[in-house]
């Protein structure tokens, strides 16, 4: 991991965290948002990921203030 990964990782965290997610989730959420996209796979190895993955669908609006805050982070 480079400092810049890194740092991407830590801002997106901390979007994450403002709307009460966690990383994995936005994520998620972010991709179902994305019009090209028409599916999303996960890999799972316990329950417990099922059942963080599905918590995702309780928040699946993003705001256009996270929407291109995630696009700035994503393309630097």
């Amino acid at each position: 991991l480079t400092d810049t990964v890194v740092d991407k990782i830590t801002a997106l965290n901390d979007i994450a965290q403002k709307r009460g997610q966690s990383l994995a989730q936005l994520a998620l959420v972010w991709v179902l948002r994305q019009p090209a996209v028409t599916t999303a796979l996960i890999g799972i190895s316990s329950i417990k990921q099922v059942e963080d993955n599905l918590s995702a669908l309780s928040n699946l609006e993003i705001t256009t203030e996270e929407n291109e805050l995630i696009d700035r982070i994503l393309a630097s």
